[in-house]
């Protein structure tokens, strides 16, 4: 079985920045809610009713929903007692009471965060019924409901969405509990359309196209692969083999819940300093205290070099000048690299690669076998899954929830990986 979710992606007027999200089912009666999909995070949680801060509307041109537990005939809360809640948190519980509820916090690096509780309810997605047909998927799943936010989480609206859809590793995952159902194949695939929006994200077995893969490092809490090379223009850099490491703060992480890509300081120096001699006489401005920027009127991509990352098992991912570079207005550019040792503490040896360079490739993980791979691929195509119990393949097409609300404007860049969060407000011409 496989489940087949509609992605939209929005940006602003003069940005090729997204926000990718998704639609699911929640309750009895079933109600929709859209939510942020992050492979660097596990906990699929959403607004709840009786929320503090919670935003009420969002500027991406889609109604915002409070999820309420007691209007739902299915839905009931997980005591800390639960199985699911002694194994999510240890001993956090250890002097767990009767009538007790799991509760969650989730802070990331900017101080916003989201706190609540877990409750057990019906999920309902979309399931391959056929060639580019779906039909409802109902199944039970424990969620976070969240009755406060606070920071850009709860005071922003113009990215506001219904909640985030963590799509980790970890067995309090939507994954990772639909897997254990025997719903879905713990195998999962995404494709960020940039050009025109949407995309295509499936749960399940790729039989087409193929993709190479690299073996995930284990016992990582996030999507961790082995960098062993990086070039610039087709030139290796010098690097030390510690900053391309596998430790918790040293691997690459791929992570389609940040939008740009995070570079140790010494990597992030060297590859600007190559991209940026092939245009010395280029004047550079700051903008928003962090963005390199530039005007250029010519094609960049045959002013400037690609930028190719090597895995282990010889899986290259090749970026090119037109996706590492974005516009804030014509013929103004701007470097979609960023300066880890700029972020927190946690994050400054983090290789961490988001939709910047994952857009308009089919990226597949396949937790049960440990292996992420990749493929340029036209994401407003179709790609071909098979179904493990009847062994049937049906193509799954790319969709755009809102295709007619494309320019609506996104001021936030997110980065949903738990030790960090980057924001990107109304950028200032120079």
């Amino acid at each position: 079985m496989f489940v087949h979710c509609i992605f939209v992606a929005n940006s602003s007027l003069g940005l090729s920045i997204r926000l990718y999200f998704t639609k699911v089912g929640l309750g009895t009666p079933t109600d929709e809610y859209y939510v942020q999909v992050d492979t660097g995070s596990d906990l699929l949680w959403v607004n709840c009713a009786g929320c503090s801060r919670c935003p009420t509307k969002s500027d991406l041109g889609i109604k915002l929903t409070l999820f309420d537990p007691s209007k739902s005939s299915t839905s009931g809360e997980i005591a800390c007692s639960d199985n699911f809640c002694r194994t999510t948190y240890n001993n956090r519980y250890p002097s767990c009471s009767p009538g007790v509820r799991c509760e969650y916090v989730v802070t990331y690096g900017d101080g916003s965060s989201t706190s609540g509780y877990f409750v057990r309810d019906i999920i309902q997605l979309n399931q391959a019924s056929g060639n580019l047909k779906t039909a409802p998927l109902n199944s039970s799943v424990i969620f976070g409901c969240g009755n406060r936010q606070s920071g850009d989480l709860g005071s922003s609206t113009d990215a506001a969405v219904d909640g985030i859809l963590g799509f980790g590793q970890a067995n309090s995952s939507l994954l990772s509990q639909l897997a254990a159902a025997g719903n879905v194949r713990k195998e999962f695939a995404h494709c960020l359309d940039v050009v025109k929006g949407g995309g295509i994200f499936a749960i399940g077995d790729v039989v087409s196209p193929k993709v190479k893969t690299t073996p995930m490092v284990p016992n990582m809490p996030h999507y961790n692969v082995i960098l062993e090379e990086v070039e610039v223009g087709g030139n290796p850099l010098d690097l030390p083999t510690s900053l391309l490491g596998t430790g918790d703060e040293r691997g690459t992480i791929i992570d389609s819940g940040t939008t740009l890509a995070y570079l140790p300081p010494m990597l992030y120096d060297l590859v600007l300093s190559q991209i940026l001699d092939r245009q010395p006489g280029l004047k550079m401005h700051t903008v928003e205290e962090q963005f390199s920027c530039f005007q250029f009127s010519k094609n960049v991509d045959d002013a400037f070099p690609t930028v190719t990352f090597k895995f282990k098992g010889s899986l290259s991912l090749t970026v090119y000048p037109h996706e590492y570079l974005f516009q804030i207005r014509e013929d103004v550019w701007c470097i979609g690299w960023q300066n880890g040792g700029l972020q927190n503490h946690d994050g400054r040896q983090m290789i961490l690669l988001g939709d910047l360079v994952l857009s308009n490739k089919l990226v597949v993980y396949d937790v049960q076998n440990q292996t992420i791979g990749w493929t340029d691929f036209n994401c407003s195509s179709s790609i071909k899954l098979r179904d493990e119990k009847s062994g049937a393949e049906y193509s799954i097409g790319g969709h755009n929830l809102l295709s007619s609300a494309f320019n609506l404007t996104v001021g936030r860049i997110f980065m949903f990986l738990p030790v960090l969060f980057a924001l990107l407000q109304n950028f200032s011409a120079f």
